[in-house]
C-alpha cells in the first residue's frame, strides 16, 4: 500500500509525535504525486493497518492536513486531495532587495523565528540532519574563505537547521521569504571589496558557534549563537545603509 511504502512511511526514531509522523507521511506522498488531485486517499482502516496507530492518529493527521488546505473529507466517500492553491501573492509583498532597511526589517524577523529554530534543533535534531548541518557550514566556510559567493551555501545552512528543528513551520518560512533570506546577496556578489577577509572569518566564527551549541545539544546556547549571529548582521547591514547616506 501506498502508505507504507517508500521513503514517506514514517521513521519512529525521529522524536516526533505519531500524528505528526503520519501526517509528514501523507503530506509527503501527496507533494511527490503519489496521490493527486482528486484522488481518494486510502481507508482511515487501511491508513491505520498501513502506519500501525490508532484511528484517532489517523483521524487527526487528516484533520491536519484539511487544516492546511490539502484534503477534503467528503460525506460518505472518503478523504480527496484537493487541487493545489494558488501562492499567496500578499506574502512579503513589500520585501525590496535592493532596499537595505527592507533587509534589516526581514533579519529581525528571522532574529524572532531561526533563533527557536537552532534551540530546538539542539534538542530534536536526527544523525542525519546533524550531519547536513555540518556539511553545509563546511560548504559555507570553504567558499567564504576562497572569497566565492556564500548566499546558495548560507541558505541551504539556515534550511539545515530549520529541518533540524523537526518542525515543518521553520522551513516553510524560510522558503516562502526566499531570496529576502540572505540579505548579503543584495548588496555583494561575494567578491566585493566590501566582503573583507576579516568580515568573512567573523561569518565562519558566527557560523561554527551555532553549529556547535546544536552539535552539544545546548537548547539555550544554540538559541543565543543564531541570535548573536543574525543580530550582528542587523547591525553591519544597519552600518552599511549610514555609510551609504553619507
Amino acid at each position: 500500500m501506498a502508505a507504507s511504502s517508500g521513503s514517506s512511511a514514517p521513521r519512529p526514531h525521529q522524536p516526533q509525535t505519531l500524528v505528526v509522523q503520519v501526517r509528514d507521511a501523507l503530506r509527503a506522498q501527496i507533494t511527490e504525486g503519489q496521490f493527486r488531485p482528486g484522488d481518494r486517499l486510502p481507508s482511515e482502516a487501511r491508513l491505520t493497518e498501513g502506519f500501525g496507530v490508532s484511528r484517532t492518529v489517523v483521524r487527526e493527521a487528516i484533520a491536519a492536513l484539511r487544516s492546511d488546505g490539502l484534503v477534503e473529507p467528503r460525506q460518505g466517500a472518503g478523504v480527496f486531495v484537493l487541487p493545489p492553491s494558488a501562492p499567496d501573492d500578499l506574502a512579503f509583498q513589500n520585501v525590496d532587495p535592493a532596499r537595505v532597511s527592507s533587509l534589516i526589517e526581514m533579519l529581525e524577523l528571522r532574529t524572532a523565528v531561526e533563533g527557536d529554530a537552532a534551540g530546538f534543533a539542539a534538542l530534536r535534531r536526527s544523525p542525519a540532519q546533524e550531519e547536513a548541518i555540518v556539511e553545509a557550514f563546511d560548504l559555507f566556510r570553504r567558499q567564504a574563505l576562497a572569497g566565492q559567493p556564500t548566499s546558495d551555501s548560507d541558505f541551504a545552512f539556515h534550511m539545515a537547521i530549520a529541518e533540524a528543528a523537526n518542525n515543518p513551520r521553520f522551513a516553510e518560512f524560510l522558503r516562502l521569504t526566499g531570496t529576502a533570506l540572505i540579505p548579503r546577496s543584495a548588496v555583494s556578489d561575494g567578491t566585493d571589496p566590501k566582503i573583507t577577509p576579516e568580515y568573512s572569518r567573523r561569518l565562519i566564527e558566527e557560523h561554527e558557534a551555532i553549529v556547535t551549541e546544536i552539535q552539544n545539544g545546548d537548547e539555550d546556547a544554540a538559541r543565543t549563537a543564531m541570535r548573536t549571529h543574525l543580530r550582528g548582521s542587523q547591525a553591519r547591514y544597519r552600518q552599511y545603509l549610514r555609510n551609504a547616506r553619507r
